[in-house]
Formats: C-alpha cells, sequence, structure tokens
C-alpha cells in the first residue's frame, strides 16, 4: 500500500502534536504563587494633637532619627501656662482660708461646717492645678520611642486641631517580616523555623526565622499569617521593603 503526500503529512502532524502534548504534561510545574513578604517595623505610630493650638516649634524632619524622650512638637503653650499659675493662686488663696478656719475651731469660733466648706475649697484648687498642669503637658510633644521619621502632616506655626494627626514615626530596631503561606505548610512549620528571603530592592538572599505562628487560619484563602525576623541585622534593609520567601 502506498501512502500519498498528503497522507504521510497528516500522520507526521498527528506525531508531533502528541509529542508536544506528552512534554507539556511532564514539564515540571512553576509556582504561580510566590510567598510575598513584607518588612515592617517592630513599633509604628501616628502622633496626634490633644489640644487646639498653634505649632511654636517643630524639631523634626522627613527621614530624620529622634531619641525617645525628645521634643519634637512645640506648641504655643502661653495661655494653659497662665491658667496654672490661676490656679497656684487660687489653691494658695484656699489653703489660707483652710488653716485659718481650722485654727478657728480649736477655738470654738468656727463651725464644723465651715471647716468643711474651707476643706473641699482647697480640693478644688489642688484638682484645678493637676488639670492645668496636664494641659501645659500637652503642649509638648515627646518622642514615645527612639526611631526614625517617616512623614509629616504638620509645617511650624501651623495651627491644628484636637486630634489632628501631626507625624508618623518608626522605631529604628530589628525589622520584623510579614507573610501569609499556605496553610498546608502548618504540617512542618514551627517557631524557629529556618527559610530564605529575597528582597526586591536588594536583590540579595538574607537567612530568616519564624517567631510567631497565628493561631487562626484565613478559611477563604487557606493561609496562616507569619511573623519572622532576619538573622543578621544588614543596615540596608528600609521598613517597607518587599521580597519572596523560599522554605
Amino acid at each position: 500500500m502506498t501512502l500519498t503526500p498528503a497522507i504521510r503529512l497528516l500522520l507526521a502532524a498527528t506525531v508531533l502534536s502528541s509529542l508536544s502534548v506528552s512534554a507539556q504534561t511532564q514539564a515540571p510545574a512553576v509556582n504561580s504563587n510566590p510567598i510575598r513578604v513584607l518588612l515592617s517595623p517592630e513599633l509604628e505610630t501616628t502622633l496626634i494633637s490633644q489640644m487646639v493650638g498653634r505649632i511654636s516649634a517643630l524639631n523634626a524632619s522627613l527621614g530624620a532619627a529622634v531619641a525617645k524622650g525628645k521634643p519634637i512638637v512645640v506648641f504655643d503653650c502661653g495661655e494653659a501656662s497662665a491658667k496654672l499659675q490661676m490656679a497656684q493662686a487660687e489653691y494658695a488663696s484656699a489653703r489660707e482660708t483652710l488653716e485659718t478656719k481650722n485654727r478657728l475651731r480649736k477655738l470654738e469660733a468656727a463651725g464644723d461646717m465651715e471647716v468643711a466648706l474651707a476643706v473641699a475649697a482647697a480640693d478644688r484648687g489642688r484638682a484645678a492645678i493637676a488639670v492645668s498642669r496636664a494641659q501645659v503637658a500637652q503642649c509638648t510633644v515627646l518622642a514615645p520611642f527612639s526611631g526614625r521619621i517617616v512623614k509629616l502632616y504638620v509645617k511650624p506655626y501651623q495651627g491644628v486641631n484636637v486630634g489632628s494627626p501631626l507625624l508618623e514615626m518608626v522605631s529604628d530596631g530589628p525589622l520584623k517580616l510579614r507573610l501569609n503561606v499556605p496553610s498546608k505548610l502548618l504540617r512542618t512549620l514551627r517557631v524557629g523555623t529556618t527559610f530564605e528571603v529575597d528582597i526586591d530592592e536588594t536583590g540579595k538572599t538574607y537567612p530568616a526565622s519564624v517567631t510567631a505562628i497565628n493561631a487562626r487560619v484565613d478559611a477563604v484563602a487557606q493561609t496562616v499569617e507569619l511573623e519572622a525576623r532576619i538573622d543578621s541585622r544588614p543596615g540596608e534593609l528600609l521598613a517597607g521593603m518587599t521580597g519572596i520567601a523560599r522554605f
């Protein structure tokens, strides 16, 4: 039996198609869902204004380092300071009145009611001083921890309201990794499990270890949240950098 050229071409095409399908079936699967990681600071916060006032000094700039307890924002505090002085003067007067009433009471020249009223007036004066001191303390915003300024919302001499954001800062200590991994990895994952992280911004690979595993699995995404830490403390890493985890 002689095959025509057309039949030969058809048979050849069929064989090539079968080989192509077989090769695709045997090809190793490529991981299309890499585990992304985010570098986060140990501490981060947004400082807000606790008073209505005008900023008289701003000791902060973008990226600047600040030490714990150092003043960052200072408000014009003339009115609050004046109220504190007035409260102190009123308390001094109330205390003198109370001492006088106590002396008169010993001489039976003042009644118990007069003494009780004098005690109440002195207590009110002491409380007014505490309130005024708290208001004066709000005039200076101190750094809650050592770190760096990552965002500024205000400028010097700007007026702000209660609750207005002033700045954002992050701690300058070790960074932590945040990532969500497939929940099936829980079979082998433990606190202390080591893995590698490829950071996009630096193009380098760093050894890391798991420091915390969430107690709940996301049933929809079938993932669990982890926290980890890079074993070394390379200075080139910054909060907000991202990469891929390889277990």
